[in-house]
């Protein structure tokens, strides 16, 4: 009787002791991995280092980080070797160019040609790669902030592209011209796209109200180039210093951003391609909802939103996300083309999927975990 009486208290302790298993998160790992494994199935590794590229690789990386899966990291090995480590080659520093848009060699100093810094330098950080892997992103991003220029940064998109490559490179050479620099070129970009009173972006200095209007006259916000800005923010505050003396304006920034955009979701959990007006656009989109998602669970882990007010945001688009834009095969649904405008009229549909829609709803899904294993 006294051993079956042990035996009854052992077995009620070790069950006091152990968490009981959080569906949602086995749930949300269970659909990244089937999205991962179906693109990297699907699409090869060794592809060029541009933007749209690199953009599914910082997603990929994250998710990697997450649950230490050795092939998707693979993949991202794979990519940089295939690019040696480099985004455009060209090594006369006279040639290089960083306006207007060019997918040419020479165009070293444009951000799109920048992103693939953020995966050799998280490879690097790891200890994935020596410093060969991390000497082109130097010999650029040093080569940059040396200049007198701050017009780096002339459309939305750019500054995913960079800003986390620049608190990135801040940590890899603890110099802080990356943060004072960084600091700058965001101010060019404010001057030109940034509207304060609603506290969005434009995409860049061509769609400005009342220059351009949406077709119902509304001031005509791209859901995707505001996700790519509040991405950003969300990266370079996980990279930048605590004690910078200008970190509290960005943390005022990505949380003036979380009110503005939280307003635009409609009820089904996406945002529209114009974010004013549902109805410039109608319909579905996937990437700027994931990088939305994205940045309110971050948001919530890092303690910068509050739960009561935006986890119902963030929930609803994770719900859309996991449920209308991911498709039964793994394919990620709705993605609005490569461009940079809503444009209406155009199709965007369960078979519209693109590499760095792939990216953003890896994000959205890895930021989701960390709040419900959080959470458990």
């Amino acid at each position: 009787m006294r051993n079956i009486i042990i035996a009854i208290i052992t077995l009620f302790a070790v069950g006091c002791t152990e968490k009981p298993t959080n569906e949602k998160v086995t749930s949300i790992e269970t659909q990244l991995r089937k999205v991962n494994q179906y693109w990297q199935s699907n699409k090869p590794a060794e592809v060029s280092a541009f933007w749209d590229n690199a953009a599914y690789h910082t997603g990929n990386m994250a998710l990697y980080e997450l649950i230490g899966d050795t092939s998707f990291l693979n993949y991202s090995i794979r990519w940089a070797e295939h690019n040696n480590y480099q985004g455009a080659t060209s090594t006369d520093k006279a040639e290089w160019k960083h306006y207007p848009y060019g997918e040419g060699n020479d165009f070293v100093l444009f951000g799109d040609w920048q992103i693939c810094f953020q995966t050799y330098l998280d490879l690097y950080r790891l200890g994935k790669v020596g410093k060969e892997g991390v000497a082109r992103a130097l010999e650029v991003m040093s080569y940059e902030v040396s200049t007198e220029r701050n017009d780096y940064w002339w459309w939305a998109d750019g500054l995913y592209m960079v800003m986390p490559v620049m608190t990135k490179m801040y940590l890899y050479t603890g110099d802080d011209i990356y943060l004072e620099k960084l600091d700058q070129y965001l101010a060019y970009s404010d001057s030109i796209m940034y509207d304060d009173e609603v506290g969005l972006y434009y995409r860049d200095a061509k769609y400005v109200y009342p220059k351009h209007t949406s077709v119902n006259g509304k001031k005509d916000f791209w859901a995707r180039g505001d996700g790519w800005v509040f991405a950003a923010f969300a990266k370079i505050l996980s990279d930048m210093p605590k004690d910078w003396k200008y970190r509290a304006k960005y943390e005022e920034r990505f949380k003036r951003m979380a009110v503005a955009v939280k307003v635009c979701q409609q009820s089904e959990g996406h945002w529209t391609r114009s974010l004013l007006d549902a109805e410039h656009a109608p319909g579905y989109e996937t990437s700027g909802t994931a990088f939305f998602t994205y940045g309110f669970y971050w948001g919530m882990n890092n303690g910068y939103l509050s739960e009561e007010e935006y986890l119902p945001t963030a929930e609803k688009g994770w719900n859309y996300l996991s449920t209308v834009a991911l498709q039964e095969d793994g394919r990620v649904g709705y993605v609005q083309p490569i461009g940079e405008r809503a444009i209406p009229g155009q199709t965007v549909d369960a078979n519209s999927t693109a590499n760095f829609g792939v990216g953003a709803f890896l994000l959205a899904g890895t930021e989701a975990v960390r709040y419900y294993t959080k959470a458990e």
